[in-house]
């Protein structure tokens, strides 16, 4: 029974109505989800007082797991497969490139839990609130790209494995969608998966290595010495292979207890970092070395790429060794699920009025956007990879010297010079101008350096490839007094 004082209700007010349920379903599975564990943080910083974790050891797990997979395997393998290097020189190169090319991102890890900023967020402080995005911008280049590798490798292993009843494609797609699982639900169960998804690779590997045994005394013996050109074009593969770590180091890092010593943490890093990424592109190039003298591994390697060597070298364990294969396959996942996490982060700084927005929808975009890229790129990997590792590392070193230089000279190396309530305020940041200027400077003099398939410098016809080294020299040399510049002018921290 209706009384006299009720109103008919309108239109405009059923829709308010409907309006306000459909919000209050979203905040209920907004909030099912947080009490899952999912992370619904994006870029704010993480307080002192949410700086609590003490499992420090966890970053060298993230690491670790994120660089023991098929992907570094296959960069090893492009020192004999790409250019032409004897075991011993590939294995060199490998071995001290590495060493020095790890330090960046290992350093940058210790800052995480001392200022409990993402990474790219504490780059705001050197680039500034808007010249920013045009790091970010290549920051999302170069984690997109390894995502599409890593999904193109794990999708060629599975159809290897599949005898051809798996399409690429199909492989492809279960890879990233697995992948997006772990990234969707943040931090606790990227850093748990990590801790325990290197352990069947380990052992997968080394019954590889215990299959292959007899395959690698074909080793041939190399026909002259080393090219100084070839060396330094491979130098630049795998420099440009883990600098691009270093624009996302502390986005592991940063809810660890800001009191952790930064040598534990760079500790942790470093070698979570070389020791998975050295033992297997020394693999990697042991087999590219072996390849043309083992008929099986080449008809694998011309059928199925990477997937396909491993799965001839596991084939003697029959049915067991198809299902090692896919194990390696999956192993992927490991990089995929950290760099979604971090795309997912980067994409709310490149817009950041999508700061609202829950960090997990950005790794269902990340997904949406790697899927096809990686379908469209699978039939011309190594190409693709030599191409991509060789140019992503000369932006990563005009970076790594900028913020480097930003931190020890006009920061004096102490968090309290970072004012961090400004993190989201332009007026008090700088301008970036310095920072952009000195990096174009950087980027402009690594283009006549550059030894690539498709172009090959003026100064690299003398040198070869030393685009990445030439990049973080004159950006060390441009920066300050840019820097000094601009703090007279804007007046700003």
């Amino acid at each position: 029974m209706s009384t006299a004082d009720e109103k008919p209700v309108g239109a405009e007010e059923k829709y308010a109505q409907s309006e306000s349920i459909e919000q209050g379903r979203r905040r209920g599975w907004q909030r099912r989800l947080l009490e899952w564990g999912v992370e619904a943080r994006g870029i704010r910083p993480v307080l002192i007082e949410e700086r609590t974790d003490e499992q420090y050891s966890k970053i060298f797990f993230i690491w670790f797991s994120a660089s023991f997979n098929l992907l570094p395997f296959s960069a090893g393998s492009l020192g004999p497969i790409a250019f032409g290097l004897s075991l011993r020189d590939s294995c060199l190169v490998i071995l001290f490139f590495n060493l020095l090319c790890c330090v960046p991102a290992a350093y940058l890890s210790t800052w995480g839990p001392k200022l409990g900023l993402r990474q790219m967020v504490q780059a705001r402080y050197s680039f500034g609130y808007f010249g920013v995005i045009a790091a970010v911008l290549l920051n999302l280049i170069g984690m997109t790209g390894f995502c599409i590798l890593d999904c193109i490798l794990g999708g060629q292993t599975l159809a290897a494995v599949a005898d051809g009843n798996l399409s690429w494609s199909i492989g492809i797609v279960i890879i990233a969608v697995v992948s997006l699982l772990v990234s969707f639900a943040g931090w606790k169960l990227l850093h748990w998966y990590e801790r325990v998804a290197w352990i069947p690779v380990l052992i997968i590997f080394l019954i590889a290595v215990g299959l292959g045994a007899k395959d690698f005394r074909h080793i041939p013996a190399p026909a002259e010495p080393a090219d100084a050109q070839l060396v330094l074009s491979f130098a630049a593969v795998i420099a440009g292979f883990v600098l691009t770590w270093s624009p996302l180091a502390s986005d592991f890092s940063c809810y660890m207890r800001p009191e952790v010593p930064s040598k534990r943490i760079f500790c942790y890093s470093y070698l979570g970092l070389v020791l998975p990424t050295v033992t297997l592109q020394s693999f990697g190039a042991l087999v590219g070395a072996c390849l043309a003298s083992v008929p099986e591994w080449e008809a694998g390697n011309e059928t199925g790429g990477v997937g396909g060597i491993l799965e001839a070298m596991l084939s003697p364990a029959k049915g067991f060794g198809k299902f090692l294969t896919v194990l390696l396959a999956l192993s992927v996942m490991g990089n995929v699920a950290a760099t979604f996490y971090s795309i997912s982060l980067n994409m709310q700084i490149l817009m950041p009025v999508l700061v609202v927005v829950p960090r997990y929808v950005f790794s269902i975009l990340a997904t949406a956007i790697v899927i096809p890229l990686s379908i469209v790129g699978a039939h011309s990997f190594y190409s693709t990879l030599s191409n991509f590792l060789g140019l992503i590392g000369y932006w990563a070193s005009a970076f790594i010297a900028i913020v480097l230089e930003e931190h020890f000279i006009f920061r004096k190396g102490a968090v309290e010079r970072y004012a961090l309530a400004n993190w989201n305020t332009p007026g008090k940041l700088p301008s970036g101008v310095a920072a952009l200027v000195a990096g174009m400077c950087g980027i402009g003099i690594a283009i006549p350096s550059m030894d690539q398939v498709w172009y090959r410098g003026p100064i690299a016809e003398k040198t070869g490839d030393i685009g990445f080294e030439l990049a973080f020299a004159v950006t060390m040399v441009v920066y300050p007094p840019l820097r000094l510049l601009e703090k007279r002018l804007w007046k700003n921290v």
